[in-house]
């Protein structure tokens, strides 16, 4: 069931959101000190090609230059971009066909809000730690 909806993701939301976060994140790989942020929409495009089945965890190892990023990020892109898949979602939950993808779009607002310091894993080893 998680292909089939990942497919149905992919041909109807998932393509766009991912070039638009990787031209995101090559302009700010152009620009050196805005590296870090484009990284991250590098790893925001990855989520969005194939959402079903996979999970946004904060990694352990992040520290204060990820909490200033993060700030940095909200202020500047996260606000917009998680208020954009909000909209997204309402609109998809309109009908029936479309609530699957609507929770697809609710799982990232987070990683399109703070970005930094999180890592994309398997769904079931995030349930087999628990």
């Amino acid at each position: 069931m998680r292909t089939l909806l990942n497919i149905i993701w992919l041909l109807l939301c998932g393509i766009w959101l991912a070039i638009g976060y990787v031209l995101a994140g090559i302009v700010c790989c152009i620009l050196i000190v805005t590296i870090p942020f484009g990284l991250a929409s590098f790893r925001i495009a990855d989520f969005a090609l194939w959402p079903f089945g996979r999970e946004l965890v904060r990694r352990a190892d992040a520290g204060a230059p990820s909490v200033i990023g993060n700030v940095v990020w909200i202020i500047f892109a996260g606000w917009w971009l998680a208020l954009a898949h909000l909209v997204t979602a309402v609109a998809l939950a309109i009908t029936i066909i479309g609530i699957p993808l609507a929770l697809a779009n609710l799982k990232l607002i987070p990683v399109s809000l703070v970005p930094l310091g999180r890592v994309i894993v398997d769904s079931r080893s995030v349930a087999a730690s628990s």
